[in-house]
């Protein structure tokens, strides 16, 4: 018996400010709406896992199954940094490979439109006086002293790290790839921005982290994915029609950081990104040279570059060279980011990770619509979590 998994039905809520739905409502809508595309209910569902990171002690699961249909079945409750939404669909993948059932949900939902820099290091309390705290017992903030845990400045500082060992990278370089995900957006009606922005708006606007500024950053916004996923055996017995537009898993790999020196004071995000990427071609039996699509974690344009050095989409130190190909735009030889990318599309921190998933699925079915990538077979999404924790999935189309 084959125990691959593919997923059934898929969906993704628009991103954005979505003032008029609360978080569980966002959930909902991404759930109904995955359901629909599966040609399922709730009550075929024998596991759920919902991942959100804000409000991870809440019981975010059992409050969306009050919502939408409660069945008794085991609810997880996920949060892995930005990493939760694949870490959410993994969970209820294994239990369906593990035969405790033959379908199951993920759902990731964050409601962050408003929430401004998310940033780690520590705070001053009430008194006027320091006082050690903390697992560093520091009588000062740490951050910016031994290295950052500021979103931003981790991120910035990987980019010019890159530059500084392969050389060829720049403020206009990074600002160019900004550009191209900003293009990418105005054909996704889902993404929180669809406009597109000039070079010169880029780098004019106001600056984040040297050199990330504001339109290179990804944006805290609104919004919710869900995905149903199916055992091979049990997708047999289903329509022809959902066999069709069924997608397989052909690789599923989520690493943490390994031990080195250097990450006990800054995170790596290069070494388990390319960990990942290995385990998943070797898992899926493909390469990189075999991929139609690539939705990556560009949380910041720094991160897009130094990730097509990390999924191998280049050879080593080769980043900035496949980006001066043309390669990683719609129309190039490795479409990355046609969604839009974090920058443009938004980043609702739990939802990303199956919404990354959601963009690779339309194209595998054909059904992407004006940034369909033509004859698209493979895509990859991925996914990084500061703290660290990195998701790969690889995705084949039907041959139903």
């Amino acid at each position: 018996m084959s125990d691959d998994i593919w997923i059934l039905g898929i969906s993704m809520t628009s991103f954005g400010k979505r003032p008029e739905s609360d978080m569980i409502d966002l959930a909902e809508e991404a759930t109904l709406a995955a359901l629909d595309d599966a040609g399922v209910t709730m009550a075929d569902m024998g596991v759920l896992a919902v991942g959100n990171l804000m409000n991870a002690a809440a019981g975010v699961g059992q409050m969306l199954q009050k919502q939408v249909g409660q069945t008794g079945i085991p609810v997880y409750n996920v949060a892995n940094a930005c990493a939760t939404g694949a870490t959410a669909l993994r969970t209820a993948m294994m239990a369906v490979k593990a035969g405790e059932c033959d379908m199951g949900m993920a759902v990731g939902v964050e409601k962050l439109a408003g929430a401004g820099l998310l940033a780690g290091g520590s705070k001053k309390g009430d008194s006027d006086t320091w006082e050690p705290h903390g697992r560093q017992g520091a009588v000062a903030p740490l951050d910016g002293r031994v290295g950052t845990e500021i979103m931003p400045g981790v991120f910035a500082q990987i980019g010019m790290e890159y530059g500084h060992r392969y050389g060829g990278t720049s403020f206009e370089l990074f600002a160019r790839i900004s550009e191209k995900n900003h293009g990418h957006s105005t054909l996704n009606p889902k993404a929180a921005y669809t406009k597109a922005m000039s070079l010169e708006q880029i780098m004019g606007d106001i600056m984040i982290a040297y050199p990330n500024t504001r339109p290179m950053c990804s944006a805290n916004c609104d919004g919710a994915a869900a995905a149903i996923v199916v055992s091979d055996a049990k997708l047999k017995t289903m329509s022809l029609e959902q066999q069709r537009r069924a997608v397989k898993v052909s690789a599923s790999v989520l690493t943490t950081d390994p031990w080195e020196e250097g990450c006990q004071v800054l995170p790596n995000v290069n070494t388990l990104t390319r960990n990942a990427a290995k385990q998943a071609y070797e898992q899926a039996g493909v390469g990189p040279e075999d991929l139609d699509l690539v939705e990556l974690h560009d949380c910041f344009a720094t991160a897009e570059l130094v990730h097509y050095d990390n999924l191998m989409l280049c050879e080593e130190g080769g980043a900035v060279d496949f980006f001066e190909s043309g390669a990683p735009f719609r129309d190039g030889s490795k479409p990355v980011n046609v969604s839009g990318g974090l920058q443009s599309k938004g980043h609702p921190i739990a939802a990303t990770g199956i919404a990354n998933i959601w963009e690779v699925c339309h194209h595998l079915r054909g059904e992407a619509g004006p940034r369909q990538i033509p004859d698209a077979k493979v895509g990859l999404a991925h996914v990084i979590g500061l703290g660290s924790a990195c998701g790969v999935h690889i995705l084949e189309r039907s041959a139903a």
